[in-house]
């Protein structure tokens, strides 16, 4: 499966850092349709949150029961996903779209691939807008995708509701953290790659206004 053996690395190395992690976030909807069970099985005594299209907001969001799906192909086709989409039927329409290379495009801030395939696969969803058999909400099924936001806004047009899972995962990560220590002080940034650091530090730099090294991370 897509990310498997990743995903297992990456937390068993953050396991074994000092001090070890207290809880993980799966930050994308594909590694977490492919890894987060066997995460779970690996390791039960950590919390580790998942994330996953937005579908269920966007239901309780649609007006015209049409809802469109950006995501990676592998999220898509996952059996994750096609369980909450199955656990949806009947309560809304959902449009599909895979959308191959969009979320590289955006890791390095390709202004006009970004452009390009935006366009690309907004199109490929049918009619948008507030009528009858129109789509009135989208969903951004993968983390990289609001980055891409106001190049969608503008392609979908005012009447679109743009729907991410970013702050309600957010918010149940700082839900969890405190339980599991009351009297936890302040935490700090590191930020650690397994690709080339520095295209992390420019990434870090353009999206978080955050300036600080990265750690090369060899897995």
């Amino acid at each position: 499966a897509f990310g498997v053996a990743r995903a297992r690395a990456i937390t068993a190395h953050l396991l074994h850092q000092q001090p070890a992690i207290k809880t993980l976030v799966v930050a994308c909807n594909t590694a977490t349709a492919a890894a987060i069970h066997l995460l779970r099985q690996d390791h039960p005594a950590l919390p580790i949150i998942g994330v996953e299209p937005a579908l269920k907001p966007a239901v309780a969001l649609s007006q015209t029961r049409r809802i469109g799906v950006l995501a990676t192909r592998g999220t898509l086709g996952s059996a994750k996903f096609q369980t909450l989409l199955a656990s949806l039927t009947g309560q809304a329409d959902f449009i599909c779209q895979p959308c191959d290379g969009l979320a590289r495009a955006i890791e390095h801030d390709a202004a006009a691939e970004i452009e390009r395939l935006c366009e690309r696969y907004v199109a490929a969803l049918g009619p948008l807008g507030p009528g009858p058999g129109q789509i009135d909400t989208l969903v951004l099924g993968c983390t990289h995708y609001p980055f891409a936001g106001a190049v969608l806004r503008r392609l979908v047009g005012p009447a679109v509701t743009l729907v991410d899972n970013g702050e309600p995962v957010a918010r149940q990560t700082r839900r969890v953290l405190p339980a599991l220590n009351p009297a936890a002080h302040a935490g700090q940034i590191v930020l650690a790659s397994t690709g080339q650091p520095d295209h992390l530090a420019q990434a870090a730099r353009r999206w978080l206004d955050l300036d600080s090294p990265v750690q090369s991370l060899t897995l």
